[in-house]
């Protein structure tokens, strides 16, 4: 009896030790986690499809080798690490969709495609310069020696007649002492003309002239004179100094008007033309806008810098501007074209080509080749590849970009058609 007791308790507990390992093994197999490994292994071995409800794998790989693709779960053969499934929802042929809550924890901004009117245009550099059609020179016109210089340094302001320099000639003194003894003999008025004549051609001044017919004394001073308000540019002698006739002594250039001379990139020369508006703000201080229109456009490029110089004038009544300010300016048409435009933050530029990320009716994001024009202002002008009201991804894009990459969507768009 106590025999068959013994058999029963062992037949029995055999049996729980069965069961317990028939369930943990068929819990092994029907877990959450081995389910979809088991119908995406399934489904590349031709044996079936998966059951409702379970997400198809379409391949194995290394997110750091996305491109070798694996029909099975593993170890990476490249790295420590094991294989991660691609699933069937996660990259379709519209491109790659990213989970709202995770586009909210990375601030992924989108943006409409917007269209404006703009004016076609660059940006440009330059600086303020004395403008040359307001400069003036001081010339002598007779030989002699420079007896006081009243502007004795460069940049010196001058006021419209003040004297810039008093010039000594000794070649003066003997047709007027000739002149004076023909009146004092009382000479008829044929010599006296000539005597006059004679100091002309010597460059005498008529009011010289006048003042020693009145006062019988010989002048052998000139005082010159600044021609125009304004600065002195140039100083070509110092005190003592002998000049001769047609040599310049100094240069005044007024202020009242300034030249505003942009540099053009020789890839931008063929685009400018007089006329053309100017907007430019003071490096100095950003808030100062200048606004004109090209008056010139001078020819020859700059070997050394490859620009074009174009020229405008600006009214400079006030002299709050001065030659010599650094100016950043932008250049357009006059007349303004619609055009399409995105942040320019949303564009992705490779270098081969330039991409931005299109969000599809469905929520899915697509990578979509373009062509650029200009930027105006934080935009970019969008000549092809979208159309208006479309949503772009304004910034993240360099997460989708990776995301997009690891799943060759990029690739895909390459191979229908993007320019490598």
């Amino acid at each position: 009896m106590k025999k068959k007791t013994v058999i029963y308790a062992a037949t029995a507990v055999f049996t729980a030790c069965a069961l317990l390992a028939l369930g943990y093994a068929g819990g092994r197999h029907f877990a959450p986690g081995n389910a979809d490994a088991t119908a995406a292994v399934a489904t590349v071995n031709g044996e079936g499809s998966p059951a409702d409800g379970q997400r198809r794998v379409l391949y194995w790989h290394d997110p750091m080798m996305p491109n070798q693709h694996f029909d099975k779960p593993g170890k990476s053969p490249f790295m420590d690490m094991q294989l991660m499934p691609v699933y069937a929802d996660e990259v379709g042929a519209d491109g790659v969709r990213i989970d709202p809550n995770l586009q909210q924890n990375l601030g992924i901004r989108f943006a409409k495609v917007r269209r404006a009117d703009v004016a076609a245009g660059f940006d440009v550099v330059g600086s303020t310069q004395f403008d040359e059609s307001q400069a003036d020179v001081v010339q002598s016109r007779v030989t002699g020696f420079i007896d006081r210089l009243y502007a004795n340094a460069p940049m010196q302001h001058v006021s419209q007649g003040a004297p810039v320099a008093s010039l000594f000639v000794p070649d003066w003194l003997a047709p007027q002492e000739e002149y004076l003894a023909l009146v004092r003999s009382q000479m008829g008025g044929a010599l006296l003309d000539a005597a006059r004549a004679r100091m002309r051609a010597l460059s005498i001044p008529d009011a010289l002239i006048a003042n020693l017919a009145r006062t019988g004394q010989p002048q052998t001073h000139v005082v010159l004179s600044a021609p125009r308000a304004g600065v002195v540019t140039e100083l070509n002698v110092r005190n003592g100094a002998m000049v001769s006739p047609g040599q310049t002594l100094a240069k005044v250039a007024g202020l009242s008007k300034l030249w505003l001379v942009v540099e053009i990139p020789e890839a931008m020369a063929l685009r400018v033309r007089p006329g053309m508006k100017v907007d430019a703000t003071l490096a100095a201080d950003d808030t100062q806008h200048i606004v004109g229109r090209v008056r010139d456009v001078l020819p020859g490029i700059n070997p050394g810098s490859r620009t074009l110089q174009a020229r405008l004038e600006l009214d400079n009544t006030g002299e709050r501007l001065t030659p010599g300010m650094l100016v950043r300016a932008h250049m357009s048409d006059a007349k303004a074209v619609s055009q399409l435009l995105v942040p320019s933050e949303a564009v992705i530029t490779t270098g081969k080509q330039s991409v931005v990320i299109v969000r599809n009716a469905d929520g899915g994001l697509q990578p979509v080749a373009v062509t650029t024009g200009n930027d105006v202002g934080a935009d970019t002008v969008v000549l092809q590849g979208l159309t208006q009201d479309q949503e772009v991804v304004a910034s993240g894009q360099f997460l989708i970009d990776s995301e997009a990459s690891l799943k060759s969507v990029l690739p895909k768009l390459n191979a229908s058609g993007g320019t490598q």
